[in-house]
C-alpha cells in the first residue's frame, strides 16, 4: 500500500475527507520525526515503538575497490512492533 492508498483507507474508515486524512498523516509523520530528532521514543500501545539506536563506528570494505574504510558512528531510527499488531498479522 502506498501513501495515496493509505490516505484513502484512513478517509474511508474515519469518515474524514482525503485532504483531512492527508494532513493528519503528515502531522503524525512530522511529530514522529521531531521526537526522534530530539532522542525521544514514540510509544503507541498495541501498535509499536518508534525509537533511535546508536551505531558504533566500524571497519568495512569498499565493494568496488576492495579498499578498507572506516564507517562512522551514527544514530539510526528503528520500529519495534507491538504485541497486538504482531498478533493481528499472524
Amino acid at each position: 500500500m502506498n501513501k495515496p492508498e493509505f490516505i484513502s483507507s484512513i478517509a474511508e474508515k474515519s469518515g474524514m475527507k482525503k485532504k483531512e486524512s492527508e494532513a493528519m498523516l503528515d502531522a503524525f509523520v512530522a511529530s514522529v520525526k521531531e521526537a526522534l530528532k530530539k532522542g525521544d521514543e514514540v510509544r503507541l500501545i498495541g501498535f509499536g515503538l518508534f525509537g533511535t539506536r546508536d551505531r558504533k563506528k566500524r571497519n568495512g570494505v569498499n565493494p568496488r575497490t576492495g579498499k578498507k574504510i572506516t564507517i562512522p558512528a551514527k544514530t539510526v531510527p528503528y520500529f519495534k512492533v507491538g504485541k497486538e499488531l504482531k498478533d493481528a498479522v499472524k
